[in-house]
């Protein structure tokens, strides 16, 4: 699964590198240590242009009866969220590229875990495939929410873990969003591992461990 990563860079940088979409933020602020529940910094198309905003991390299917499901949907498996009635709708029409440029898991030992660190070798932006939906609450609020795919590890990632987000490939961002991709056919081709030599990984601080801790610190390499 994947609950927990960083998004760090400068926000032109981000601007720079998701140029195409129009930006419906007023306030951005870099976060080491994002989990689920929070807002997290999404393109999204709406059927005319990519819009760049927040979504509430953990999907609420517009058929819920209350927000708090979303605690369950914060990651969809690739190979089956076609299938499934929370995900297959957006799976047809409301998929989202959820930005990042690392992310972690936990490496499972005889003792413990440990906290690792994964990122691109370049230190570059990424997208990982999700899907977006909108939830009106009882009260008439709205609240836009989302989940990360995930798929099989590439080798690195077999070493630490069984699973990984869904990391697209730059060439295949755009397509993700193209609301007229629409057939399982189209997009499952996306839901691959990322494919090897792109990323690394490295141990970090068991503070990464909370949420409420978000500093520099936790993305610092430790151990050997």
């Amino acid at each position: 699964m994947c609950g927990r990563y960083s998004l760090t860079a400068d926000f032109q940088v981000i601007e720079d590198r998701f140029g195409e979409a129009t930006f419906d933020i007023t306030k951005y602020e870099e976060s080491y240590n994002i989990a689920p529940s929070q807002m997290v910094l999404s393109v999204v198309n709406d059927g005319s242009k990519n819009r760049l905003g927040f979504l509430k991390w953990g999907l609420i299917p517009p058929w819920a009866k209350e927000s708090k499901i979303g605690f369950k949907m914060i990651n969809a498996r690739s190979e089956t969220v076609h299938e499934k009635p929370s995900f297959r709708e957006a799976f047809k029409r409301k998929r989202c590229l959820v930005i990042a440029d690392s992310f972690y898991e936990w490496k499972r030992t005889d003792d413990r875990k440990i906290p690792m660190r994964i990122k691109m070798k370049n230190d570059g932006l990424f997208a990982m495939a999700g899907l977006w939906e909108s939830w009106k609450s009882p009260e008439g609020d709205t609240i836009h929410s989302c989940t990360i795919l995930t798929t099989a590890p590439n080798e690195l990632m077999s070493n630490i873990h069984d699973r990984m987000p869904v990391i697209l490939k730059p060439s295949d961002e755009q397509k993700w969003l193209n609301p007229k991709l629409n057939t399982l056919a189209d997009l499952k081709k996306f839901l691959i591992p990322l494919e090897d030599g792109h990323l690394e990984a490295y141990e970090v601080s068991d503070k990464v461990n909370s949420p409420k801790n978000n500093s520099p610190e936790l993305i610092e390499k430790v151990g050997d």
